[in-house]
């Protein structure tokens, strides 16, 4: 009866510890992301090895310049340009004659798979060195309904970019029918972070019906207003999806030209986490 008694005890002492064990690492789990005043509704955390999740990642493929003369080929499920590894994503240049193209770099966008009106796009990252690579971090519009049905009209938003021959000056941008660069009449700012190719960052925007507001990490750099003038100052009133790649050379990028040493290049991302208002 006293062995009875003891292994009850030993039973019902290891039972406790490993529910309150459990819970306490529920609790933290759910603690991860989270923002007094906003809510997760969209992540990645890149915690399995592969390919991207193809449950929230798409590819934008080809070697068409993409509008600004860009060289590289942005090729679509191939580890050499995007995988997970040990819980970042990789997003890699290469110099490897791939397709008939001198360079290769991928597009990752999560068109279909997440687009989002309003909320705080977030995304901790490491950034790519030398001149030649261009890394974004941005969005274009889901739909493309505003008037000519292209590019300006209908918006983009660049929450970070970075030029190799211009190291750790960080840019945040809008573009639309009435404020773009093509006119020199673009809204932009710029932020010195001595570390950003070194060190990983959190690239941030908070958008609303009002604004939209850029950050590094808690420093605010960027604001632009919704003047209420109409769509062609402001068509960020629809859905925006995620664009993560590399270019190498181009119209801002390859100004400088391309330093064939620097490859392979990599950007790395920690998370990407979407929050909505409260």
């Amino acid at each position: 009866m006293k062995l009875l008694k003891m292994l009850f005890i030993i039973l019902f002492v290891t039972t406790f510890s490993c529910s309150s064990q459990s819970t306490e690492n529920e609790n933290k789990q759910d603690e991860v992301g989270k923002i007094p005043g906003w809510s997760l509704v969209w992540s990645d955390e890149f915690n399995k090895d592969g390919l991207p999740d193809i449950n929230k990642w798409g590819y934008d493929v080809g070697d068409h310049g993409w509008g600004n003369q860009e060289k590289q080929y942005y090729s679509s499920y191939r580890s050499e340009n995007a995988r997970v590894e040990n819980g970042k994503l990789i997003i890699e240049a290469r110099r490897d004659f791939f397709n008939n193209k001198e360079y290769t770099s991928a597009r990752l966008v999560t068109k279909g798979k997440g687009d989002w009106v309003y909320g705080r796009i977030e995304v901790r990252a490491k950034i790519p060195y030398g001149k030649g690579t261009w890394p974004a971090i941005w969005m274009l519009p889901s739909v493309w309904s505003l008037g000519n049905g292209g590019w300006p009209d209908n918006g983009e938003i660049d929450i970070m970019e970075h030029v190799g021959y211009n190291p750790n000056v960080i840019h945040a941008s809008i573009h639309c029918n009435k404020y773009v660069h093509t006119n020199g009449t673009q809204k932009t700012a710029t932020i010195n972070i001595a570390d950003a190719i070194t060190t990983f960052h959190n690239y941030i925007i908070e958008w609303s019906e009002s604004e939209i507001k850029a950050f590094v990490d808690d420093k605010l750099y960027f604001t632009f207003k919704n003047e209420g003038k109409g769509w062609e100052y402001w068509p960020f009133y629809k859905s925006f999806h995620l664009i993560l790649n590399i270019a190498i050379g181009g119209t801002w990028g390859g100004v400088q030209g391309i330093d064939n040493s620097i490859f392979p290049q990599r950007m790395e991302i920690e998370y990407v986490r979407i929050y909505k208002k409260d």
